[in-house]
């Protein structure tokens, strides 16, 4: 199996190389809040907390791995003092019982030759599977950040839509009155201000739901960002005052070293392969060397003199014969193990890829859709501009009045939520293009035998 080539070019973009983006990509939107935010998430997110213990928990095993290159030294020291019965010494009496005492103090060391690379390909595997553990924390990051991004953006739509709201209230108040006039002086009837008394009515009962779509937003910020709801107060911003930066994809190859989860696919890749080497030199004869010195005596004040000493030096051969074919069994778990992650670290490119693509896509569309929304409010503006002239002169139809203002209603919040949804599309690419993350170029994996 082969990993997926990267094209030469995306869809949505020209094919020219790009830096990547800033690491502090939050600060483009032109939110001071956002910023310090992102900055706090980074510091105090729960999940991150998480994600840092689980990088140090896997330093630790590689470090555990990795000690089995060096040899192991361990010092004892011993003192006993013993009743042996007189029994023992003498078949028939008087028997007596004598004391004994045992001093010792030594040292002991022994090494496993790493002939095969046994221990070596151990090691690797646990470095690689600790680097990946970075990786992990560094998608993470990408994506907290993501997460506190469109929480802010949606708390700022659920603000827009209910200043819009009220204003519209307003109007439809104004309204209101206006049919109530002509309703005295018989130009309106009845069901007329019926009517409009349920536009205003309808128009209120919207106010707590985009209410609660705001305290929930502004609750999901704090979460985000590691604190109690009553501990960080957020205000969000009007979505017109955040900017929408401009945003190079560069090419399809440098996606390849700046998004963290392919970085992450590839180290397990290249940790199951250091796996499968082990499990062959499994195969292979161990040799181990071990080596004993100290001193001993039967009284204390012995246990210096140099005829006290005592030294041992051994090697020792071992080599598996049968094992009701355990090792074989071990290799082929390692072996598909390693073709797992193979398809896992494939997928992870173009998935990347993928993501990318359909970013760019979301970026195009929405700023068209934004720009087509601003045209209808535009027009529906109009309409009701002169909807409300005629009211005054008394020659619009009422049913054309709650036309118009249903329709200025309905595309003004539909605009808030073009302007939020591009917001979004932003985010989207920011995520896919790896949200600052690079490394260096390293050899490309090849695919595994």
């Amino acid at each position: 199996m082969l990993t997926p080539a990267a094209p030469a070019s995306y869809r949505s973009a020209p094919a020219s190389g790009a830096p990547s983006v800033s690491r502090d990509w939050l600060a483009t939107f032109g939110s001071r809040e956002l910023a310090g935010l992102g900055a706090q998430a980074i510091e105090a997110n729960y999940d991150l907390e998480a994600a840092a213990a689980r990088v140090a928990q896997a330093d630790a095993l590689a470090g555990v791995a990795a000690s089995a290159l060096y040899p192991q030294l361990s010092a004892s020291a011993d003192a006993a003092r013993s009743l042996n019965p007189g029994t023992l010494r003498r078949r028939d009496g008087p028997f007596e019982a004598s004391l004994g005492n045992r001093f010792g103090a030594g040292l002991s060391a022994s090494y496993v030759l790493d002939f095969w690379g046994r221990n070596r390909a151990g090691a690797q595997a646990a470095a690689q599977t600790a680097l990946a553990s970075r990786f992990d924390y560094e998608t993470l990051s990408v994506a907290t950040l993501a997460s506190l991004a469109n929480a802010y953006f949606q708390l700022a739509v659920a603000q827009d839509r209910l200043a819009l709201l009220r204003d519209n209230v307003r109007i439809a108040e104004r309204v209101l009155a206006a049919i109530r006039a002509r309703v005295e002086v018989g130009t309106a009837n009845a069901l007329d201000l019926a009517q409009q008394e349920s536009v205003l009515a309808n128009l209120r009962a919207n106010a707590p739901g985009y209410e609660q779509q705001a305290e929930q937003a502004r609750n999901l910020v704090a979460l985000v960002a590691g604190q109690a709801p009553r501990a960080r107060e957020v205000r969000g911003a009007p979505l017109r005052s955040l900017a929408l930066p401009a945003v190079r994809a560069g090419l399809p190859s440098q996606l390849l070293f700046r998004r963290p989860d392919v970085a992450a696919a590839e180290a397990r890749l290249e940790s199951a392969k250091a796996n499968v080497a082990a499990a062959r030199a499994a195969f292979l004869p161990t040799i181990a060397l071990t080596s004993g010195g100290g001193l001993e005596s039967a009284a204390l004040r012995n246990l210096l003199r140099p005829e006290a000493l005592a030294l041992s030096l051994a090697a020792g051969l071992t080599q598996p014969i049968f094992d009701g074919y355990n090792l074989e069994a071990q290799l082929a778990n390692q072996r598909a193990r390693r073709d797992e992650l193979l398809a896992a670290y494939a997928r992870a490119i173009a998935s990347a890829l993928t993501d990318v693509e359909n970013a760019l896509v979301a970026v195009r569309k929405s700023a068209e859709t934004e720009r087509l929304r601003a045209v209808a409010v535009a027009a529906a503006r109009r309409a009701y501009d002169i909807t409300q002239e005629r009211l005054r002169e008394g020659t619009v139809d009422i049913v054309i009045l709650l036309n118009t203002q249903t329709t200025l209603f309905a595309a003004q919040d539909a605009a808030a939520l073009a302007r939020y949804q591009r917001l979004l599309a932003q985010v989207s690419l920011y995520q896919a293009l790896g949200g600052g993350f690079e490394r260096a170029p390293a050899a490309i994996v090849e695919a595994a035998q």
